[in-house]
């Protein structure tokens, strides 16, 4: 029976194919901001990154494995972008300045955005994810601060709705039809949709007292499991009655 090959010579190969993966990748998006998306055949990606085509299937299966790799290395860009500050002085300037950046990433990288927001399967994407998380830290803060008009789940689908829906329709207007008050009133809009003037604690009503008590609700620990999910259940109920 041989002998396993030396744990340095397995790493070294891991590594090595890592590498080459990211080659591939790297290749690939260089393709796509280039020449569009017809141009990253299986052939030209292999040229561009030195590789012979064999590689690519062994180690993407097939061109859709390699775009998939390719909005994942996207999303990974997107991610390594963003400024996270833990306790903003104005939070909603906050949340533009965050609208304004995946806007910003999504205007200077089209036909990679494109890739990553135009396939259903972007949702799947550790990066993707990652990133929402992100979006939802910035939701909790305002919920917390009373700033929230309408639930966290609502108000992180219609920011990550308007910033995509902005950029891709951005991108299919002819260029003299670009008109830079579409981003502006777009962002606008969401920024009225998803928050209040004043803290919506201040009220005499009790849904933003609820939206604030239910964000701080997973950080205390004198209730039990199934009494916070009561108490959940209650102050959603209370926010959307709001």
């Amino acid at each position: 029976m041989p002998s396993p090959p030396p744990a340095d010579d397995s790493d070294a190969a891991l590594a090595g194919r890592e590498q080459t993966r990211q080659r591939v990748v790297e290749a690939a998006a260089g393709l796509l901001a280039r020449e569009g998306r017809d141009a990253v055949t299986t052939r030209a990606v292999a040229v561009a990154a030195g590789v012979q085509a064999p590689a690519i299937y062994r180690l993407f299966g097939d061109k859709e494995g390699l775009l998939e790799a390719v909005a994942e290395h996207g999303f990974a860009m997107f991610l390594a972008s963003k400024r996270v500050d833990p306790d903003p002085p104005d939070p909603i300037e906050d949340l533009r300045a965050g609208w304004d950046l995946a806007v910003e990433f999504g205007l200077s990288n089209p036909a990679l955005y494109t890739l990553m927001y135009g396939e259903p399967t972007s949702s799947a994407s550790p990066a993707f994810q990652a990133g929402m998380e992100i979006l939802k830290g910035r939701i909790r803060r305002l919920a917390a601060g009373g700033w929230l008009r309408v639930g966290e789940e609502l108000a992180v689908a219609i920011i990550h709705a308007t910033a995509r829906g902005a950029v891709l329709t951005w991108l299919s207007l002819p260029e003299e039809q670009r008109d830079p008050a579409l981003l502006s009133t777009l962002r606008e809009s969401m920024v009225t949709a998803v928050t209040v003037l004043e803290p919506a604690v201040r009220d005499a009503g009790p849904a933003g007292a609820a939206r604030a008590l239910r964000a701080t609700l997973p950080e205390q620990t004198t209730l039990s499991g199934p009494e916070r999910e009561l108490l959940k259940e209650w102050l959603d109920r209370l926010a959307a009655g709001g």
